[in-house]
């Protein structure tokens, strides 16, 4: 015998709290609601209103070192840890949540130039220009212990770059030349060069973790492959790049930062033109992170500025500024892909959120449900413009407002003198040169 019951799910009517609204059942039966498309209208203008009203990125600042910040490291696992080096030499172990430093010490005679921790996050090792690179123990001293390095390489060249390899007891340093070392020796067991004066910066990549890149001083990006004897391929640009990263999630794609104020994301198959021109910033490019998600990255810049950019748009998502912060030179995003920090010239660190409006804390179910709500309706009503201008919306400070429109003025004079000699010119005399392809000289095998 079949019994048929009538069941009704309690959350569909009950309230949350005593306080809470009634509930009221709805029909989404689109023939009685002719004026849906206009209510989903105000409520993606209102929600973007919202944004722009709550956009409140800056978390705070962490004080104490006693000259410029040169270099900043995530810890690989503890998302509460933070390393940062300063131009004169000292290092400082960063408590996130707290804003204090747990450690303090001189590192190196000079400027620190760079981080890194090794995959076990035991130990740290660190580079200066006293050509000397140092290994440090990850965890505090006991009371009464100096902090002492475990180990110290005296190398025979300038250093100013390092980076390690993802799995393996290997690291990179750039200087003078490309060399790789491993942990337990003082000497390095492979050494790179390609006519260069020097290399300023050198990442491993963290996917296919045989490869690395490196900037020159030649305005070229050289690519390395720890298993062969020599370099593989490089690439020169028109002026130079002074940092770059490789995208965590694609073992291909890598973004570097450029002097002429743009950024380039390559894929390492076709290195003749860049995949993508970042454009926005108004002076030299300093430095670059990406995203965890590979979706994302962020950079600093000489023009006091930290925009953060989607990696397939031309132009950055979201600026920010202080007033008290002066030339960036380093960023970092972190790992829970929720914050940005960045280290500027005026002796201080700052704390941002990658999302400038998102609600930091515990949500609750249907708050986190309005809000899912409320992005779908921002990404349906994008292109409106209404929509699009409101979220576009940023204030900037004068001498970047100013100095936007002198670079706008300028791109406009080029495009027009050039589209004048293609029409007085005889057909095909004067090539149309694509904005990707105009920045980069050559590509050497």
């Amino acid at each position: 015998m079949k019994v048929k019951v009538l069941t009704r799910n309690p959350n569909e009517y009950l309230r949350e709290t005593k306080r809470d609204i009634h509930k009221v059942p709805r029909n989404y039966d689109p023939a009685l609601h002719p004026f849906e498309a206009a209510r989903e209208y105000t409520r993606a203008l209102n929600a973007v209103k919202l944004d722009r009203i709550f956009a409140k990125p800056f978390i705070g600042n962490l004080e104490g070192h006693k000259d410029g910040v040169s270099a900043v490291c995530k810890h690989p696992t503890r998302l509460s840890v933070l390393l940062s080096g300063s131009f004169d030499g000292e290092l400082k172990v960063w408590n996130l949540p707290d804003r204090t430093f747990e450690r303090s010490f001189l590192a190196h005679d000079g400027i620190l130039r760079g981080i890194t921790f090794v995959p076990s996050a035991e130990h740290f090792i660190t580079i200066g220009d006293d050509k000397t690179i140092k290994t440090w123990k990850a965890e505090k001293p006991s009371v009464g212990e100096e902090e002492e390095p475990v180990n110290t390489i005296i190398s025979k060249s300038q250093l100013i770059g390092i980076s390690h390899h993802r799995k393996d007891p290997i690291f990179a340093t750039c200087g003078e030349t490309c060399q790789l070392w491993e942990e337990t020796r003082n000497e390095p067991i492979r050494t790179f060069k390609w006519g260069v004066d020097s290399l300023h910066d050198v990442k491993y990549n963290p996917v296919e973790t045989n490869l690395l890149a490196a900037c020159s001083s030649d305005r070229s990006i050289i690519l390395y492959d720890a298993r062969e004897t020599g370099p593989l391929r490089k690439v020169v640009m028109k002026l130079q790049t002074n940092k770059l990263s490789w995208n965590p999630m694609e073992a291909i794609t890598f973004t570097c930062a450029n002097e002429d104020y743009n950024l380039y994301t390559y894929d390492i198959r076709r290195l003749k033109t860049p995949v993508n021109v970042h454009m926005d910033h108004v002076a030299a490019v300093t430095d670059i992170d990406y995203a965890p998600t590979g979706r994302e990255f962020v950079s600093g810049s000489y023009d006091k500025s930290i925009r953060i950019y989607e990696i397939n748009k031309g132009h950055s998502r979201e600026v920010y500024h202080t007033k008290r912060m002066q030339r960036l030179t380093s960023v970092a995003w972190s790992l829970d892909n929720k914050y940005i920090i960045s280290g500027s010239d005026e002796m201080n660190l700052r704390v941002w959120k990658a999302r400038a409006s998102e609600k930091l804390g515990v949500l609750r179910p249907r708050e986190k449900a309005a809000l899912n709500y409320c992005d779908a309706l921002k990404e349906k009503f994008a292109a409106h413009p209404q929509v699009r201008r409101i979220a576009r919306h940023r204030q900037v400070p004068k001498h970047i407002y100013n100095a936007q429109a002198e670079m706008r003025t300028i791109r406009e004079k080029s495009k027009r003198k050039e589209a004048n000699r293609r029409y007085h010119s005889k057909k095909g005399a004067v090539p149309f040169v694509s904005e990707r392809e105009k920045h980069v000289v050559r590509q050497d095998e």
